[in-house]
């Protein structure tokens, strides 16, 4: 196992295009690493480039003690999963899983006990004397996993393994992957344009932007604490809703106005966020993730810091264990950099509603108790305490610790 470590490293294709720009990114040993982020960001290709499947422009990348500028990819101890299987159609799993060993010339014995440790711990025992054609997608991208695993390498680099399977099989698969760590505890860098596999898989995420880095941190705190209004809205799923806004303050205290909306911003706000009351009587652009509101009819346990909106539901998801509420503001839509490329998830399968007039859709995700249905009235209540603001220019989150003083 090993730590890698990119310093500075740049990818410039010809004609000037820079598909990786200054990364800085160092992934501790044991860790799993995601890189995140929109189609052409660049995550593929840094991948690759510490695989040493693409060369390097600029910078340098450490595997361990060592630094691998210039080893080929066979020397650099590491082994690979691509989303297509890359299977021999004409060898059993058995055969598949020991052919990178053979070729090294390993012990007959030693083969053998890789490939069936490998075997069990991803559930193919019964079918290792099968061909890749009687295997199902997920079972072919176990057997992808286990030839890497049986290499016993340094660190797995995975480059959207899990694209090809169904929805099902993805969440599965996921499960696999973790138990898989947890187990064998090898250095893992993992690429996915899918930010809720990032977020269930990664101990830590890198989100990437333009082959910029934007944000490393653990799900969680990209979740809660995003650094700017890219990361705000690629992180988390339903996306956040934005508004532009203004921050105000009166004798009843300090509130954000949007919409014909007023609502409170706590006092610990401000302390929460250094520099937020140098915005007071200005516009900024108010986030609040659609988990942030309830439905005031079956909210329970409530007090402080939960202000009421009364709407109209336009669309209701009902996904069993909640509901996700679409009502519309009227305010329009932000049009900021950040907000549009951060839309782009990569899937083709979040179909935009047509809006009415200059309104914007927002989510609202509410308990399953909640009776909401299109074309109805309700109140939502939602948890001022949790309110993300950003600059309107520069987009970066006001009050984040990287951001004070820039």
């Amino acid at each position: 196992m090993a730590s890698i470590v990119l310093r500075n490293v740049d990818k410039i294709y010809a004609g000037g295009v820079k598909a990786v720009n200054g990364l800085n990114l160092e992934i501790h040993d044991g860790e799993f690493m995601v890189l995140v982020g929109p189609s052409g960001c660049g995550k593929s290709t840094a991948l690759r480039m510490i695989a040493g499947l693409e060369d390097i422009s600029g910078g340098e990348i450490a595997i361990g003690d060592r630094v691998v500028n210039h080893l080929p990819p066979k020397d650099r101890d590491i082994a690979m999963v691509f989303q297509n299987y890359a299977l021999y159609p004409h060898m059993t799993v058995e055969e598949n899983l020991a052919f990178g060993l053979k070729l090294r010339k390993m012990p007959k014995a030693e083969i053998a006990k890789r490939v069936q440790e490998a075997a069990k711990m991803l559930g193919l025992d019964q079918y290792l004397k099968r061909k890749p054609a009687a295997l199902s997608g997920g079972q072919r991208q176990r057997v992808a996993m286990g030839r890497a695993i049986v290499r016993e390498p340094q660190a797995f680099l995975m480059d959207e393994p899990l694209s090809n399977l169904d929805a099902k099989l993805r969440v599965s698969m996921r499960a696999s992957l973790n138990q898989m760590h947890e187990r064998l505890g090898v250095t893992t860098v993992y690429v996915t344009h899918d930010q809720v596999e990032a977020m269930t898989l990664g101990d830590r995420v890198c989100v990437l932007r333009d082959g910029i880095l934007q944000q490393v941190d653990t799900p969680q705190n990209l979740f809660d604490s995003p650094v700017n209004l890219f990361v705000a809205g690629f992180m988390g799923s339903p996306s956040m809703n934005f508004v532009n806004a203004e921050l105000v303050r009166d004798d009843s205290g300090a509130a954000v106005v949007f919409a014909g909306y007023k609502l409170a911003v706590p006092d610990s706000t401000f302390a929460e966020k250094p520099g937020l009351d140098q915005y007071l009587g200005k516009k900024l652009i108010l986030g609040i993730r659609p988990s942030d509101f309830e439905d005031a009819a079956s909210a329970t346990g409530h007090s402080g810091g939960w202000a009421h909106i009364p709407t109209r539901v336009e669309v209701t998801e009902e996904l069993g264990s909640e509901i996700n509420v679409l009502f519309l503001i009227d305010a329009p839509p932000v049009e900021h950099k950040d907000t549009v490329a951060a839309q782009d998830t990569g899937d083709d399968e979040e179909a935009v509603l047509p809006l009415i007039g200059d309104k914007s859709l927002w989510t609202a995700r509410v308990n399953a108790r909640s009776h909401a249905r299109p074309g109805e009235s309700i109140e939502l209540v939602v948890d001022t305490h949790n309110f993300h603001f950003f600059d309107t220019d520069s987009g970066l989150a006001v009050g984040h610790p990287a951001n004070v003083g820039r």
